[in-house]
């Protein structure tokens, strides 16, 4: 009985210990699958997660590639239409060109057939006046014969004769005569050089005013100088090595100043600045990019200046590397007158000047427009411009009569040839006119006061008033002390006393006025 019961428990023991590891196993199956469909639901979130990520990376990425294509776009169409416009520039300025020659040739074929016509009758006419001579000379061969045969002397003899007589009896009359002659031709000589200097300014008259480089940028606002230095001054950096001129940002308001001797890096800087500014992008990719974009404008706008120098003074043709330089000088000044403007000047005054006394007007254009040259390249090149002018022109062949202009036209050597010392009268007087060149403000009243000083300082004087820009005088003097006749001589002293003491341009008139007064009242 015991047995059984110990089978029974064995048996059972057994079967318990099957249950509990099948039970164990199935729990086990369990609790892997139920952690596998959790696992399972996680993945499934974390991918949709990612896709939902992925499609807000991908739309905006979209979006920023719309903006960077629609910024792309923006500038592509803002430069195309700054093409067009110059396009449209270049097109019209043709247009005129072909209009201005087309112009000309009609007023050449109406010359040339005004010429043939007086080519045939001075043919006639010579034909006339050759005949009239032939005839002439036959009759004094005649006369002459004649006279040998009654005096029984030869034509040397006779000659000798009359000249001895002549001579003897002529002699302080001759003398007295050829003095008289010679006064009278340099006093027509005098008063013929200044009719042609007066004839030349008015045929030419230009604008008297001039242009200054500008040098100082303005800004919209002060916030704009933070972002022009950039961070740790990168921007302002990249701006200085690009175009080489230096960027003073001071306390003054809404500006930036530009400093840099040569004229043209700080033209290019000016248009690089400007066009950040407004734009109002600035980090190194665009300025360097801004940078490079100006310099090719100013290098059209300096080539452009050229040629339409050229065509204005209707030189001719011209080597391109002598019309980029003369495109140069837009921006070189000269106690505040532009160079290239001075140099049209000088040009057409030159040529008038030589069209009045009968020498070449082209040529005289050309060396003109070309005699300050060298100032393209001055603070380039060591040497006066001068020197500088005479070796450029002399390596593109020009004629040598400009090379001469150039040369003399500041007296540093003899001028040899006229159109030399017309170009060198032109200059001066270009330079000359009232408002072409500056002077500073304290110099100007300094003059002006020791012009009235000189005049007041002299006896008998009352008043006097400086007036034309220090270019005249007008002094009124006491009717009791001075008579109409001493005015000549108070005015001669004035005169005197201002070659001496004074330094000046041009020259300065000295008016003496005399006015004498009565007054009555009747009753």
């Amino acid at each position: 009985m015991q047995e059984a019961f110990g089978t029974i428990g064995l048996i059972i023991s057994i079967l318990l210990a099957v249950v509990g590891f099948f039970g164990g196993y199935f729990i086990r199956v369990w609790q892997h699958e139920k952690n596998l469909r959790i696992s399972r639901e996680t993945a499934d979130k974390i991918v949709e997660d990612g896709k939902k990520e992925a499609e807000k990376a991908k739309r905006e990425s979209v979006l920023e590639a719309k903006q960077e294509i629609y910024q792309l776009r923006k500038e592509f169409d803002n430069d195309m239409r700054e093409r067009r416009q110059v396009v449209v520039t270049l097109e019209n300025k043709v247009s005129q060109r072909e209009d201005t020659l087309n112009r000309r040739a009609v007023h050449l074929d109406k010359r040339e057939e005004t010429l043939s016509l007086r080519e045939e009758k001075l043919d006639e006419r010579k034909e006339q006046l050759e005949q009239l001579n032939s005839k002439v000379e036959d009759v004094l061969k005649q006369q002459e014969t004649k006279l040998m045969e009654i005096a029984s002397l030869s034509t040397d003899e006779a000659k000798e004769i009359i000249m001895a007589t002549v001579r003897e009896n002529l002699a302080d009359e001759i003398a007295t005569y050829i003095k008289e002659e010679e006064e009278q031709a340099k006093n027509e000589v005098h008063s013929r050089s200044k009719q042609l200097l007066a004839l030349a300014m008015q045929k030419y008259a230009s604008e008297t005013t001039s242009e200054r480089t500008v040098s100082v940028v303005d800004l919209p606002n002060d916030e704009m100088k933070g972002r022009i230095i950039g961070r740790e001054g990168r921007n302002i950096r990249t701006i200085e090595a690009l175009t080489g001129v230096d960027l003073i940002i001071d306390d003054t308001p809404e500006a930036v100043v530009l400093s840099g001797f040569d004229p043209i890096r700080r033209e290019i800087a000016k248009r690089a600045l400007t066009t950040l500014v407004s734009d109002g992008r600035i980090h190194p990719g665009r300025i360097e990019e801004v940078v490079e974009k100006a310099r090719v404008e100013v290098d059209m706008f300096i080539r452009q200046a050229g040629e339409d120098a050229v065509f204005t003074a209707s030189i001719g043709r011209l080597h391109p590397d002598l019309t980029k330089l003369l495109g140069r000088l837009s921006f070189r000044t000269s106690y505040g007158q532009n160079v290239l403007k001075h140099s049209i000047e000088t040009a057409f005054l030159a040529a008038k000047l030589a069209a009045e006394i009968g020498e070449d007007e082209t040529l005289a254009r050309r060396a003109g427009l070309l005699h300050d040259i060298g100032k393209a390249v001055d603070h380039e090149i060591e040497g006066g411009h001068v020197e500088i002018g005479v070796n450029i022109v002399s390596k593109y062949k020009e004629p040598k009569e400009v090379i001469d202009a150039i040369a003399s036209h500041h007296g540093d050597k003899e001028p040899e040839s006229i159109i030399a010392v017309l170009v060198a009268a032109a200059d001066a007087l270009s330079a000359a006119r009232p408002g072409a060149r500056s002077e500073s403000m304290e110099n100007y009243i300094k003059r002006l006061e020791q012009l009235e000083s000189i005049s007041n300082e002299i006896d008998g004087v009352e008043k006097s008033y400086a007036i034309q820009a220090g270019r005249e005088i007008r002094v009124l003097v006491k009717p009791e002390k001075i008579d109409d006749l001493s005015t000549f001589k108070v005015a001669r002293q004035i005169k005197e006393q201002i070659e001496e003491k004074m330094t000046y341009p041009g020259t300065i008139k000295v008016t003496v006025i005399r006015e004498t007064r009565a007054t009555d009242i009747a009753k």
